[in-house]
């Protein structure tokens, strides 16, 4: 085989291995955009790099994968949907209490579950595994609900991060949802309800 012919091999398996890399980054891609679709583009834009994102995103996942979370039983998705109850129909005398409430009742529901819950960013971080179209509503409820008000609370505000909590609560009661799921719409309702089954049941 003479020289010229061994520079073309080389070089049609470098090519070849380059398309090869390039086919399984693509993959890669496009599988961790469908599994957390807008957090996909949060955690890029956070980073700035692609590939710290994609790295980021996969870590979460494997976490995730070795921690033993659970679905709740048909008892406790009822237990819990009643304590909600309770927190709306709080927010009609007092607002921010409801709120901070709610707050607390998220994190029942994921210890319940079987998430770690010491830190937010982290409890964001693993609920973004499963529950990635709805983890940025648990972030702007947070936020709301640990606003150090002064003065008058803003009730929108607080109405608007109910709608938020229940957007999450409503999805981590849910036996089927420990995939991805399509976010429930912003609706500016006051406090929504949760149906004792978990699911969402219209405003009255």
């Amino acid at each position: 085989m003479n020289s010229s012919l061994i520079l073309i091999v080389i070089v049609v398996v470098v090519v070849v291995a380059v398309l090869a890399l390039a086919v399984a980054q693509r993959r890669r891609t496009d599988a961790l955009r469908t599994r957390f679709g807008p957090e996909y583009t949060r955690t890029v834009e956070q980073t700035g790099n692609r590939g710290r994102a994609e790295a980021e995103l996969e870590n979460r996942a494997q976490r995730v994968s070795e921690l033993r979370i659970r679905t709740l039983d048909p008892d406790e998705r009822s237990a819990f949907a009643s304590s909600w109850r309770g927190v709306q129909a709080r927010f009609v005398d007092d607002p921010l209490g409801a709120v901070e409430e709610a707050d607390g009742l998220v994190i029942q529901v994921m210890e319940a579950r079987g998430y770690p819950v010491s830190d937010f960013e982290q409890r964001a971080a693993d609920i973004s595994v499963h529950h990635a179209q709805v983890v940025d509503h648990y972030r702007v409820a947070h936020r709301i609900a640990t606003t150090d008000w002064t003065g008058m609370p803003d009730t929108e505000q607080l109405r608007q991060a109910m709608v938020h909590y229940r957007a999450l609560f409503s999805d981590l009661l849910d036996a089927t949802a420990d995939a991805p799921a399509e976010a429930p719409a912003m609706a500016r309702d006051p406090a929504p309800n949760v149906a004792p089954d978990g699911t969402q049941a219209p405003v009255r």
